[in-house]
């Protein structure tokens, strides 16, 4: 381990290889700035506006069955070189203020996990209870399970989350409302 003014080798330390990572994160060297400061404070954040950024150079179709009461945006879709037959798809989806999602369900193989970028999302998966997650905080959808509530909590303010699927290849679509 490095210290705090030793300025890092990427050449030689071999802290990130293609053997023990599956997605880089920028490390930057310690300097002073309010720009890094924030960074450091919100690390995960950072992590996950890097993931949309990359999947937005990237590109790449994604299919989605929401209704006009959200906005969906694909930001993200790749093969997973370590689990053939799956790939991994991000979406980012944006609620006007008091927005609802009809009840649905996912492809039978998606596992998603969900990101709250900003606002407050109201949500039940399956028969668990009706929660309220707020930015920062995170939830996840079990294959098969179904979404019965995904909703803005405000009626005032918009709220965003970012969806991650793991799916099969030939799954589709992401998303389908219930009838």
């Amino acid at each position: 381990m490095t210290s705090p003014l030793t300025p890092r080798d990427p050449v030689n330390d071999q802290l990130l290889t293609p053997q023990n990572c599956a997605l880089l994160i920028i490390d930057y060297q310690p300097i002073r700035s309010r720009a890094i400061e924030v960074m450091r404070s919100n690390l995960i954040g950072c992590r996950l506006g890097l993931l949309l950024l990359a999947g937005l150079m990237l590109g790449g179709s994604v299919e989605t069955g929401h209704s006009a009461a959200e906005v969906p945006t694909p930001a993200f879709q790749r093969a997973l070189a370590n689990a053939p037959g799956k790939k991994l798809v991000v979406v980012r989806l944006d609620y006007a203020p008091g927005a609802k999602s009809k009840p649905h369900h996912h492809a039978p193989s998606a596992f998603i996990y969900a990101y709250v970028l900003s606002g407050e999302i109201r949500s039940q998966v399956g028969d668990e209870p009706v929660r309220i997650y707020r930015a920062g905080e995170s939830f996840y959808e079990d294959p098969g399970a179904a979404h019965r509530i995904s909703e803005n909590a405000s009626r005032i303010r918009p709220a965003s989350l970012l969806a991650v699927f793991v799916v099969d290849n030939t799954d589709g679509p992401l998303t389908t409302p219930d009838k």
